[in-house]
């Protein structure tokens, strides 16, 4: 098992290269860049000037005409910004470069996890992506966890009771349930729950209290929980479906085959014939599937569950660098995602020789 597990973290290095590499030159290509960014913000700012200078009274005009003239000055030069100044720009975000360096200077910096600093942010990349990790962190693995704790056994009861009417009314609240948005729920917990309209139960900011560092440990966990349990639930409520439905179907599937019918012949309880001999072969496709769930749960389904609760996390950062075309955030953070995706994965095919000791990765190798 060790040189299989050598063998997969040797192929995430090109794995990674290819997926950075695709997106690096796709980005690099589009138009609005950082600096077209900056140069929009110039002038939007220098128009915003402008108005209030030409709509101040003649007053305001005498006591700031030293500030006006100045705005004016200012307002004017970015009307067809001076070629220095679009240099002066360029050499800030790194664009003075050839492609092909500023590439190889990337490649360079991320084989050290160093992700250089943010253009709009004012910090380094790698220290916004520490602050915002604990958030995604929490939302993606309470939220998995809950998932698979419910609906696992969930469907193994449903396949036990296949077509029984706590099968079918489950099923039908499963699929009500699913078809309510995550975001939406997450408006109707904080109307209900946060202060909105009735009950002030749970707090409605951040990760903790502002208070935490003066905590003891017991209140710090507790504290920590009780800000969880609203963003945990909005991420969950719709996503016990495809899991039930998975494991009961598996269960289902592996039911009627021979070696059931064997066990059942020796002896063996229905619940003996669940946990010892179909559970192993049933849960390999559930495990396989935990890796995507776990990543898409962290990072794709938080982002408005994290403006909602005002959580400041990884999906929130990533889609702010999309619309800042923070260039160096973007990058770090896709990075960070595929190397996750990857250690995920390859932590699922660790599991499939927990529950089947018979699974031999290194040997099919």
């Amino acid at each position: 098992m060790t040189a299989y597990i050598l063998r997969r973290l040797l192929l995430m290095i090109p794995t990674l290269w290819a997926i950075i590499t695709l997106n690096f030159f796709i980005i690099q290509i589009a138009p609005g860049g950082p600096v077209e960014q900056q140069m929009a913000i110039m002038q939007g700012i220098d128009d915003s000037v402008l108005d209030r200078v030409s709509g101040a009274n003649q007053n305001d005009l005498q006591d700031s005409s030293v500030k006006s003239d100045d705005a004016t000055t200012d307002y004017l030069g970015a009307r067809g910004l001076d070629p220095a100044i679009v240099a002066e720009i360029e050499k800030r975000f790194g664009f003075d470069k050839p492609l092909m360096e500023r590439y190889w200077m990337m490649l360079k910096s991320y084989l050290t996890f160093d992700f250089g600093d943010s253009f709009f942010k004012g910090a380094s990349v790698m220290e916004l992506v520490v602050e915002r990790m604990p958030v995604s962190i929490s939302l993606g693995l309470w939220s998995t966890l809950i998932i698979y704790m419910i609906s696992i056994p969930l469907g193994i009861y449903k396949a036990r009771h296949h077509g029984a009417r706590f099968d079918t009314g489950t099923t039908t609240l499963l699929i009500t349930l699913s078809a309510i948005p995550g975001f939406l729920f997450a408006v109707l917990l904080v109307i209900i729950f946060a202060g909105g309209n009735y009950l002030d139960w749970f707090p409605l900011r951040g990760l903790v209290s502002d208070n935490w560092d003066e905590l003891d440990w017991f209140h710090k966990i507790t504290d920590y929980l009780w800000h969880m349990v609203l963003p945990t639930i909005a991420l969950t409520i719709g996503g016990f479906l495809g899991l039930t439905l998975l494991t009961k179907n598996s269960f289902l599937d592996e039911i009627s085959k021979q070696y059931v019918m064997t066990a059942r012949a020796k002896g063996n309880t229905e619940r003996q014939v669940m946990y010892r001999h179909v559970f192993r072969n049933a849960m390999l496709i559930i495990i396989a599937g935990f890796p995507a769930a776990f990543i898409g749960i962290l990072f794709a389904g938080s982002l408005l569950i994290e403006v909602i609760f005002s959580l400041e996390g990884l999906g929130l950062l990533g889609f702010e660098a999309v619309i800042q075309r923070d260039y160096p955030i973007m990058f770090a953070t896709l990075y960070v995602f595929t190397f996750i995706g990857l250690i995920m994965g390859l932590i699922g095919d660790l599991m499939y020789t927990v529950v089947d000791p018979r699974i031999d990765f290194e040997a099919r190798g």
